[in-house]
């Protein structure tokens, strides 16, 4: 299409060039209809035909069966849901069937591989965007919709959602690490795991305090489905939908100043905490790994 586009773009400049450099003045009706006959219909055509034959012919590697993952994703005010291998058709509540290894604002993917995501969301339209690996695809409440992504390069990947979603939509990011396959089995197989961490002050603070309502933190009585799984937090990269780095800090910041720190997010801002509790809570979470 590039290649074609030049093209076109000089025949055009070229015929502009030799009308009103090289022979000025009227032309003839004949010239200007054989313009029209040749320029405006026959090579038109034989363009965007020849690039409709060539777009068809890529159809059946766009849409070849997944011999990678099923992985499912559910877009969520304002954060997305991960749960790997999963199998089946998810209920229409939400994007997850119950099992699968689950995770949240990060995707890991084998490279090479042809890997399905099923998409869908239990609030509002979101809409799942890895602009450098696939195309968009809509999160629908009510219905899942099948992504393949089949990266190709190793490297980090920044993901957003590309629909508006509410006030904290343009904070809704997430990232895609695209790894080797062995890689991605040990990743998965770590995911899978308990809270490395359970002799910690924070854990106490944690479950006291309310959090374990709405996050789960597995290995612990911690089993909320609101927000998302923290039992691995301090290994992912980003904080609050890729909002911060994932430090202690900016974990203790976003406990006590949610509201400022990504407004619009759901989740309430425990500022009646001392700062030594919720340094204390985020050191053990940040340790999660």
């Amino acid at each position: 299409m590039a290649a074609g586009a030049a093209v076109i773009w000089l025949i055009v400049i070229g015929i502009s060039v030799y009308v009103t450099k090289v022979r000025p003045g009227a032309h003839g009706e004949r010239a200007g209809l054989r313009m029209i006959v040749w320029g405006g219909c026959i090579f038109p055509v034989v363009v965007l035909g020849a690039l409709l034959m060539h777009g068809l012919t890529m159809m059946p590697g766009l849409r070849a069966a997944a011999d990678g993952p099923v992985i499912a994703v559910s877009g969520e005010r304002f954060w997305w849901r991960v749960n790997y291998g999963v199998e089946g058709t998810p209920g229409v509540a939400k994007a997850l069937p119950q099992g699968g290894v689950e995770s949240a604002n990060e995707l890991y993917l084998p490279i090479g591989r042809r890997s399905e995501i099923l998409i869908g969301s239990p609030d509002v339209i979101h809409s799942f965007w890895v602009p450098s690996i696939a195309g968009k695809m809509d999160a629908i409440p009510g219905r899942v919709n099948r992504l393949v992504m089949e990266p190709t390069r190793l490297g980090v990947y920044n993901g957003v959602c590309a629909e508006f979603c509410g006030e904290a939509h343009a904070q809704m990011g997430f990232r895609v690490v695209v790894v080797s396959e062995t890689d991605y089995a040990a990743r998965v197989a770590a995911e899978a795991q308990p809270a490395a961490i359970l002799d910690h002050p924070g854990r106490s603070l944690f479950m006291a305090n309310g959090c374990d309502a709405c996050h789960a933190v597995r290995g612990t009585g911690a089993s909320g489905r609101v927000g998302p799984d923290l039992t691995h937090l301090g290994s992912r990269k980003t904080l609050g939908a890729g909002l911060l780095p994932v430090t202690a800090e900016n974990i203790s910041r976003f406990v006590r100043e949610t509201d400022h720190t990504k407004p619009g997010v759901e989740m309430p801002a425990f500022s009646t905490l001392s700062e030594a509790d919720a340094a204390a809570i985020a050191a053990w979470l940040g340790d999660l790994r």
